[in-house]
């Protein structure tokens, strides 16, 4: 049975740090609701109601082109180990850019990342856990190099210039706010 919380107490903290990846959600007014895998050390609990995290450089940017949109965000994690549990963040969300008042300050809990596109601040209005029970178990080898190795063959004019033609637009053609 879910049940909600007005914020994250301690349980529900150690339950997000001791798990791999998390899930974001986000919708824009109209169009497609977009569902991420994050992963790597990009996520910190900065409080019961307070969630910040880095957004490496992907294929696609929904996240930022919806919060322009309809500032709300859902983040998600599921126990894949020992005890079933799904934990959901509900709330709105910031976005900064390299560069925004703010930037540094949370750049700093993270570690340095050229593909940093952007940080994430959620403001958590409730937390909801439900029981797991269906999530199958599954083994946690290592994080993936190959965010670092592509970050390695490119410049960082290479790079900016990857987030201004691939990233700039959602793909219901909604703009990101990606700095041009």
């Amino acid at each position: 049975m879910a049940k909600q919380f007005p914020q994250l107490n301690e349980a529900h903290q150690r339950f997000i740090e001791d798990q791999h990846m998390f899930f974001v959600g986000t919708a824009g007014a109209e169009g497609r609701v977009n569902i991420s895998p994050k992963g790597m050390d990009s996520l910190r609990v900065l409080g019961p109601n307070r969630i910040v995290w880095m957004n490496l450089t992907g294929s696609g940017n929904e996240t930022a082109g919806h919060l322009l949109q309809v500032n709300r965000m859902t983040l998600m994690w599921c126990s894949f180990t020992t005890r079933p549990m799904i934990l959901r963040t509900y709330g709105t969300a910031r976005c900064l850019h390299v560069g925004d008042d703010g930037w540094n300050d949370l750049a700093g809990l993270f570690p340095n990342h050229r593909s940093a596109r952007q940080i994430y601040d959620q403001s958590i209005d409730m937390v909801q856990t439900s029981c797991g029970y269906a999530v199958p178990f599954m083994e946690f080898q290592s994080d993936r190099d190959t965010m670092q190795k592509w970050v390695d063959g490119k410049s960082d004019e290479e790079i900016r210039t990857y987030w201004v033609e691939r990233n700039g637009q959602t793909i219901d053609g909604k703009p990101t706010g990606v700095p041009k």
